[in-house]
């Protein structure tokens, strides 16, 4: 009986939580279009970045960035990433925010070339470019380019992309409202997955073999 009892409780959550999820989906889709484009970088790269827009055309909207180095995948205007469903993403989406989403240099769509954990360079001249600037110039396309945006952007991650938050925090975009890093990566070799304190973590670095 119990079991039965666990059996049946489980489908039900299953199928009320799927049901829940249809209904934002439609909800996103009836409400949201999507705009993917490449963004010019100040030494020529271009960033591919996907946009969430609101269908209201009523009043301006503030835009949320998310940088990744796990793609903004799926591609394509009619593919919507599974992820905007997700329950603090979908209430951003029903605040009327803009939502964008970009593969950072060197990763999926995004031309360049990758570096892992690109250090902060304070003292920039000209083309010289580091994630902030990267981020500085995302934001500066966005709020002279995106219909209907109020000119305020916020930048928010969790791990790699919280590293991403941090560094977008040091661009110093006057539109740059708030920042969000959430766990972000920080040292590979003193405190994250790699190292710990200069140890190699095995485990940590191997557990799916």
């Amino acid at each position: 009986m119990k079991k039965y009892f666990f059996s049946t409780t489980f489908f039900i959550l299953f199928a009320t939580n799927l049901i829940g999820q249809n209904s934002d989906s439609l909800w996103v889709r009836e409400n949201y279009y999507k705009v993917e484009k490449m963004l010019p970088m100040r030494d020529g790269i271009e960033l591919f970045t996907a946009f969430y827009i609101p269908k209201d055309s009523t009043e301006k909207h503030p835009i949320l960035l998310n940088r990744t180095p796990y793609s903004c995948s799926p591609y394509g205007e009619d593919k919507f990433n599974s992820r905007i469903y997700d329950t603090y993403w979908i209430n951003y989406l029903k605040e009327g925010y803009i939502i964008a989403i970009q593969d950072v240099r060197g990763r999926w769509m995004s031309e360049g070339d990758y570096v892992d954990v690109r250090p902060f360079n304070p003292n920039k001249k000209g083309k010289d470019i580091d994630e902030a600037s990267d981020t500085y110039d995302a934001i500066d396309w966005m709020i002279n380019n995106l219909s209907n945006n109020n000119k305020r952007v916020g930048v928010f991650g969790i791990s790699y992309p919280g590293f991403y938050s941090t560094m977008a925090a040091l661009s110093g975009h006057p539109a740059l409202k708030a920042v969000s890093p959430q766990a972000p990566v920080t040292d590979w070799f003193q405190g994250d997955d790699f190292h710990h304190n200069g140890a190699f973590f095995f485990n940590g670095c191997f557990w799916l073999l």
